[in-house]
C-alpha cells in the first residue's frame, strides 16, 4: 500500500490491523483510543519515549475521569 500520510501514514499501515479499525471495531472511548495510537505507533514515527509518554498522559486523563465520576 502506498504511504499517504493523511489516509495510509506508513507508521500505521505497517499494522494489521490498524490502530484505526481496532478502535472502531472495539468501540473504544477517545482516551482509550489514542492510548492505544500511541503504543501502537512507538519508535516507528519520530521517538518511542515521546510516543509512550503521550499513552501515558491519555492513560491518565481517562483514571481521572473515571475516579472524578466516582466521586
Amino acid at each position: 500500500m502506498e504511504n499517504d500520510p493523511v489516509n495510509n501514514p506508513a507508521h500505521y499501515t505497517r499494522l494489521n490491523p490498524q490502530p484505526l479499525d481496532v478502535i472502531e471495531a472495539w468501540h473504544l472511548n477517545f482516551h482509550a483510543g489514542q492510548v492505544v495510537k500511541y503504543i501502537a505507533r512507538a519508535g516507528f514515527k519520530g521517538d518511542a519515549l515521546e510516543d509512550l509518554k503521550k499513552a501515558r498522559f491519555y492513560l491518565n486523563r481517562w483514571i481521572e475521569t473515571l475516579e472524578e465520576e466516582r466521586g
